[in-house]
């Protein structure tokens, strides 16, 4: 197979009882419903800033991450909307908002929360850290000491946020579903089928995962403020939150990168990122396995990119079929007459015996016509023979008149 182990560039969000998958601007969701049946909803999101823009290093991963959180809030409220055990009542503050904005009211409010969700990070990740490590100021007079304790106790939050929250059921499951899309990316990237038997033995790290991302910026962070340094207070905290664009543009390249290569160097520097998924992946059941296949399905041809011809994907889809569907579809092909052992032996050997009577009697007509052909000439010249006889006596009769 071709492209095994190249980067497929598709990438994916766990959410509640689902996946999402997106390729591109085309994105799934996949939600197992209360009911049992799995519900795939179908959909574009071209996001922000255009596509030129969206190919420049850099400024591409401060796109996409922004993209990524509008994205993941949208498919978690329609994840959530299957299991809304009733109706919330609209409060004020909603009917406010869907009186002044109407149609573009959902679009604001999915704004302000996505502003509100990057504030409250950048808040905790990026300033509280440095007011945490300033305590350490007055015993480390070396700044470089400071920025790598500063990152330590970034590190540290992080992991305790996801600790905590680890210990909800609901999370507990989203990670498991988080599990089964890194599997079955990783399935499809090692060449094999997409199947659950297949899905369940791949691995559930990726190193194009955004847990992996949230620790390079966090590494990334330490570099940067190492190198940069203010003597004002002030500043050194308008430094970090203006910072955090680049530092999540550095951070992204790094991430496409590693998830486009497979070099040495690169695998070394993944393993952190890898071992921090140990948090946030869990292991899934089969029917969490059956939802991420339905999701990539929708937005992916896998056969395609990898390789695999009309004729092997026709073989694929046809095992794949359930065995009632199976079978019906063995019927429909043409059957071969089956003969008994004995029985076949007597029709060969009268169909031997047709043919040398045939041939017989082929040689005997063909015998026949030549000695008509050699009889013919012979005839011929009797008779002219007898004519001239006759001609001859007539001729002396009239001499003798």
């Amino acid at each position: 197979m071709k492209n095994a182990c190249k980067s497929s560039g598709i990438g994916g969000q766990a959410v509640l009882e689902g996946i999402m998958m997106k390729n591109q601007e085309v994105y799934s969701i996949g939600v197992r419903r209360p009911d049992g049946e799995i519900e795939v909803n179908l959909s574009t999101h071209e996001g922000i800033g255009n596509k030129k823009l969206k190919k420049v290093p850099l400024i591409r991963g401060v796109i996409n991450f922004v993209d990524s959180l509008v994205l993941g809030m949208k498919c978690l409220t329609f994840s959530a909307s299957f299991y809304d055990e009733e109706e919330a009542q609209p409060s004020k503050a909603d009917e406010v908002v869907q009186k002044i904005f109407k149609d573009k009211a959902e679009k604001v409010v999915m704004g302000v929360t996505v502003a509100f969700s990057i504030v409250m990070a950048v808040a905790i990740f990026m300033v509280l850290p440095y007011y945490l490590a300033d305590i350490f100021r007055r015993y480390i007079v070396s700044d470089t000491v400071l920025a790598v304790v500063e990152g330590a106790i970034r590190l540290l939050l992080f992991i305790t946020y996801v600790l905590l929250i680890s210990l909800m059921r609901d999370i507990q499951r989203v990670f498991q579903y988080h599990g089964a899309e890194h599997k079955c990316i990783n399935c499809i990237e090692k060449g094999l089928e997409l199947k659950v038997e297949n899905v369940r033995k791949s691995s559930k790290h990726h190193k194009r995962c955004g847990t992996s991302f949230m620790l390079i910026v966090m590494v990334i962070s330490i570099i940067f403020f190492i190198f940069i340094r203010v003597e004002s207070p002030i500043l050194r905290v308008v430094y970090r939150v203006a910072l955090v664009p680049v530092i999540a543009g550095v951070s992204y390249e790094f991430i496409r990168l590693a998830g486009n290569t497979d070099n040495l160097i690169i695998r070394i520097l993944s393993l952190p990122g890898m071992w921090l998924q140990s948090l946030t992946t869990k292991e899934p059941d089969d029917d969490m396995i059956e939802v991420a296949i339905a999701a990539v399905e929708a937005v992916f041809d896998w056969r395609a990119y990898q390789g695999r011809t009309e004729e092997e994907a026709a073989i694929e889809i046809l095992t794949e079929l359930p065995d009632d569907e199976s079978a019906q579809s063995e019927e429909e092909l043409p059957k071969e007459k089956e003969l008994d052992p004995e029985e076949g032996v007597l029709e060969e050997r009268e169909s031997d015996l047709e043919e040398e009577f045939s041939a017989e009697k082929t040689s005997e007509q063909e015998q026949e016509t030549i000695e008509k052909q050699e009889a013919e000439p012979e005839k011929d010249l009797k008779q002219k023979k007898e004519l001239q006889e006759l001609q001859d006596i007539e001729d002396i009769l009239e001499a003798e008149q």
